[in-house]
């Protein structure tokens, strides 16, 4: 068996156990999320190897440089000497500006980074508290068009950072920060195309981003934005996406309401499956997907079916480890 060494403590790895399972299984607290290579949560730099280029996908060439990987992608072949990210190689800092509730349970928060940053609307970055608990949140904003990050927090039972957020975290305190990472964003050419948006919670964050990214680059195909709530009070941007509706022409804004009362103006049920019955063939769409990971993969595999081409379905699944039943 390898041996992974970490935190000046050695772990057996069993054979093909990636080595977040490894660190995990022995009851070691290694931040992590997706365990999938896309919330880059668990990222850890290797001490004495290369790390395989498998297990930097996504990284930046700086970071891959120096030794950075992600565990959940990576398995112990070989005994391995890791360690925890150097903060200042890694991590940003932003302070608070703004924090508002814009529904029962979910809160609206601006930052403004200490240094420039480079992004798309859509994209996610990852929040780490002092204790080096980490989550990742997408982005609402546009860097054109907005000077502070935005963030949409829905507070999750046993939420433990998003409590944090919600409760604790005040204007004016300083966050740390990594990214962006992502790639559900809006890329510019093709400015006919429709594009489709679904999206339930908060997943609304990263389309409403891209929705306003296309345009204000000038696309000219329709945008249909299709979000999804058990009940009305979720629907918590409803007065803001009704504005940009009466502003542009070619965006559509259609609330969904799966359980409850929903209102006149509402359509009774998920938002993937009332897109889909309103949208039956996509052929020549691009489709945005963010929300819970079960209505991302039936929507992906309904936008497919649809004959929406591979390759322009987009897709950030919301990622819960354990969510009714450990702290997150």
């Amino acid at each position: 068996m390898a041996k992974i060494t970490f935190r000046g403590a050695a772990y057996e790895a069993a054979h093909t156990e990636s080595v977040l399972d490894t660190l995990l299984r022995h009851g070691v607290e290694a931040s992590h999320s997706c365990k999938k290579g896309t919330c880059q949560t668990c990222m850890l730099r290797m001490l004495d190897r290369a790390p395989p280029d498998h297990a930097q996908a996504g990284l930046g060439p700086t970071l891959r440089a120096q030794g950075y990987f992600l565990s959940c992608l990576c398995a112990a072949t070989n005994d391995l000497t890791i360690a925890d990210p150097r903060g200042a190689e890694v991590f940003a800092r932003a302070a608070v500006v703004s924090k508002e509730l814009v529904g029962p349970d979910i809160c609206r928060i601006r930052l403004c980074a200490e240094s420039p940053l480079t992004y798309r609307a859509g994209q996610f970055i990852n929040i780490r508290r002092g204790d080096g608990l980490m989550r990742s949140y997408s982005l609402a904003s546009v860097p054109r068009a907005d000077a502070h990050l935005e963030l949409h927090v829905r507070r999750m039972r046993h939420g433990e950072m998003s409590g944090w957020i919600i409760d604790t975290l005040a204007v004016g305190e300083s966050v740390e920060f990594y990214g962006p990472a992502g790639a559900c964003f809006y890329l510019p050419g093709r400015e006919d195309d429709p594009l489709l948006l679904v999206g339930t919670g908060t997943g609304l964050a990263p389309l409403v981003g891209i929705a306003r990214d296309a345009l204000l680059s000038g696309h000219r195909g329709p945008v249909h934005l299709y979000h999804g709530s058990d009940d009305v009070s979720g629907l918590y941007l409803d007065r803001e996406l009704r504005s940009i509706e009466d502003r542009y022409a070619s965006f559509h804004y259609h609330p969904c309401v799966a359980g409850g009362q929903p209102r006149p103006c509402d359509a009774h049920g998920f938002p993937n499956v009332v897109a889909f019955a309103e949208h039956p063939l996509l052929r020549g769409w691009r489709i945005y997907l963010c929300g819970l990971p079960a209505m991302v993969t039936a929507a992906r595999r309904a936008a497919y079916l649809a004959e929406a081409s591979l390759f322009d379905i987009y897709a950030d699944p919301f990622e819960q480890r354990d969510a009714n039943a450990t702290p997150r």
